[in-house]
């Protein structure tokens, strides 16, 4: 699942070569700390085709602030599953399972330059926090919520 997050996010060209971030993403969910959620497609070479996580307070990082909240990471779809409603279906199930654990506010980061990603949370929902940005001198990262039932 990291080896697909990279590819991913190399493709849409959201992730240099180089970048430091690639090991993070890559091991994202290797501690058994948050959700890893799949999409798999059994007529295509590669079977996982996409991959959602979904971290819990206290170890979501800085986005979430409480134990009401909740944070997405890291959505990507291999090229096989784009265009098919890959990411949205993980987006759904993503949401289905925090609001299975009484997530109250499920929040997430995306780059600037993520305009697909941006369009699919605010189809499902999403509204832009600009206080939660996190901006950085090398980046920034824009901030989307969610309010659960």
């Amino acid at each position: 699942m990291g080896d697909l997050r990279v590819a991913a996010y190399l493709a849409g060209h959201h992730l240099s070569a180089d970048s430091g971030y690639a090991p993070r993403l890559r091991e994202l969910g290797a501690d058994g700390l948050g959700d890893v959620l799949v999409a798999v497609d059994q007529d295509v070479a590669q079977p996982i085709i996409g991959t959602i996580m979904l971290e819990y307070w206290p170890d979501a990082g800085e986005l979430v602030t409480g134990p009401d909240e909740a944070g997405i990471r890291a959505l990507a779809v291999a090229p096989a599953g784009q265009g098919r409603g890959v990411g949205g279906a993980l987006l759904q199930a993503v949401i289905a399972r925090a609001n299975e654990r009484a997530v109250r506010h499920l929040l997430l980061f995306t780059q600037p330059d993520m305009v697909t990603a941006q369009h699919l949370y605010e189809k499902a929902g999403f509204l832009r926090l600009p206080d939660r940005d996190w901006v950085r001198p090398e980046f920034s990262l824009l901030a989307y919520g969610l309010l659960l039932a």
